[in-house]
């Protein structure tokens, strides 16, 4: 397979993604504030929905017990990233991003909740492994109208920074796509795997926690969490070495 024809879903993504803010960025400032903020509960509340519909993948594993996995990746995962100060590190981004455009406004805040929505989940994970096996972008392309629409919502409210999303999107899933091939003998069928199925409960909660920040709920700081992806897996593995 070509270049293009492993990462043509995350092309047509960051097209998406562009397009919808743009357009919010044009609606940005003309709509009335209680249409804006209607927009805002509808998106929050879709990704709650989407957030808990792909945390019970959770329940799919069964030994060891995949909730019990989840919860002990996302305790350590949660002390490593506040330790290493993930968050802070992702907002430093985006201030960075901030002055160095002029961005105004809730910038950082547009560009974190943007970059976590649009990069944690299972449509990456699965889309970005089943565009780089097989070049089969179908996955990511669900993903990228599901991404417009929200980068859309988003950008109505925190403006520019959405758009910068768009480089660890790039980078992140064309990664995942590129590097896809170099483990296809590990992960042969990605939508069962159950190492896939923790990634994406565990991914799940933490769209739960980005869902509760858009709606004014509770502010999670859902990037120090991020290590918690790659402990799930871990977790797994010692937990097969005594099952």
């Amino acid at each position: 397979m070509t270049l293009l024809q492993e990462t043509s879903g995350t092309l047509v993504n960051i097209a998406t993604v562009l397009l919808g803010s743009s357009i919010g960025m044009a609606l940005r400032g003309r709509l009335p504030p209680r249409i804006t903020l209607a927009v805002m509960q509808a998106i929050g509340l879709v990704t709650l929905f989407i957030g808990i519909d792909n945390a019970l993948d959770l329940t799919r594993v069964s030994r060891p017990p995949g909730i019990i996995l989840g919860l002990m990746a996302l305790a350590l995962g949660g002390a490593l990233g506040e330790w290493w100060r993930l968050d802070d590190a992702l907002e430093a981004i985006g201030d960075r991003l901030k002055r160095r455009f002029r961005g105004q406004g809730r910038f950082t805040e547009g560009f974190v909740a943007a970059t976590l929505l649009f990069c944690v989940g299972p449509l990456t994970l699965i889309g970005s492994i089943q565009n780089g096996l097989s070049g089969d972008p179908s996955f990511l392309l669900l993903k990228a109208a599901l991404d417009g629409f929200s980068s859309l919502a988003l950008a109505t409210t925190f403006g520019f920074g959405v758009v910068f999303s768009v480089l660890v999107l790039a980078v992140y899933q064309g990664g995942l796509s590129l590097a896809a091939g170099v483990f296809a003998s590990l992960v042969p069928d990605p939508a069962h795997d159950p190492r896939v199925l923790l990634v994406n409960g565990v991914g799940g909660l933490l769209i739960v926690a980005l869902g509760l920040g858009l709606l004014d709920i509770k502010r999670v700081r859902t990037a120090a969490l991020l290590p918690a992806l790659l402990l799930v897996v871990a977790f797994y593995y010692v937990g097969q070495l005594f099952s």
